[in-house]
């Protein structure tokens, strides 16, 4: 690894003081260190510096130091063979797992070539009408449609791979990846996914109707939603960070992406992980021979 790129929450004193501390630890070094615009605006480091969604494509390595919204704002573009550290010094934690306090050792390993990292899908999300140009987006967690404020309920009709499912008539949608079942899809009632999985997951936001229950699909599956409901503000948000709004002339296409996520794994977690899997198989394999016999 010689470049190494870097974004920090830049609403945190905290996480921009140890980015700032970090990066000048592995200049000296001899590592090249690359930020993102609002990291190197903040530090006052007018070194090499690109968008969040380019930092990927000139580095090594990724870390970030802040929360999940921090990670999500440059994984979501990273190529899927440079790893992502993580350092959680924010509020929420599911993908930003390695402490400050372990990521001294687990820096270390990462840079030897030791360290251990988890994939995670991402999806393409694509959205094309009569009257706007083709546009295609990378989530790492979701893709969600909501109403604004004044608008009613939004009727949508979703289809997958060409046939017809259901027509969803609620506040909104949510089409997760089961990195993203702990988030959104979380608090809209929808299901927690295994992290690694190949699923797709829809969940109706405040459903009007008894039948409008969450969905979980494989991932070679392509999700298809067109809004029915005519001449409302309607909104979809990327990853909770962009948004655009849409209208019943335009549809929403998700299908899983080529590029994934690769997230550098805590070794502390990585072990705990495997214990509970072990212990798992211990109660359930002599059970299911029991069955059998």
């Amino acid at each position: 690894m010689k470049t190494i790129g870097i974004a920090a929450k830049i609403t945190s004193d905290v996480a921009v003081d140890y980015a700032r501390k970090v990066a000048d630890e592995l200049r000296e070094r001899g590592y090249d260190i690359c930020f993102d615009f609002g990291t190197a605006d903040k530090l006052n480091d007018r070194g090499p510096c690109v968008a969040k969604s380019d930092l990927g494509r000139r580095a090594d390595l990724l870390i970030t130091f802040g929360g999940d919204g921090t990670l999500l704002s440059v994984a979501r573009s990273a190529p899927k063979d440079v790893p992502v550290l993580g350092v959680n010094m924010g509020t929420l934690g599911f993908l930003t797992e390695v402490t400050v306090e372990e990521f001294p050792s687990v820096l270390e390993s990462v840079l030897a070539g030791k360290h251990s990292t988890e994939e995670r899908v991402t999806f393409d999300v694509i959205v094309e009408g009569p009257q706007r140009e083709k546009r295609s987006y990378r989530v790492l967690n979701d893709a969600t449609i909501n109403k604004s404020a004044l608008a009613r309920i939004i009727e949508m009709r979703v289809t997958v791979s060409g046939q017809f499912v259901s027509t969803f008539r609620a506040d909104g949608l949510v089409v997760s990846t089961p990195t993203g079942s702990t988030a959104y899809n979380l608090s809209a009632g929808g299901p927690i996914v295994y992290a690694t999985m190949n699923a797709i997951v829809l969940t109706p936001i405040c459903p009007h109707m008894l039948t409008n229950r969450p969905i979980v699909l494989p991932d070679a599956l392509e999700v298809e939603i067109g809004i029915v409901t005519k001449n409302q503000e309607i909104f979809l948000t990327l990853d909770g960070q962009e948004g655009l709004p849409i209208t019943e002339h335009d549809r929403v296409c998700v299908r899983k992406s080529d590029q994934g996520v690769l997230l550098v794994q805590s070794p502390n977690k990585a072990e705990g992980r495997k214990q509970k899997a072990e212990s798992v198989a211990g109660v359930l394999l002599p059970a299911a021979c029991c069955l059998l016999t």
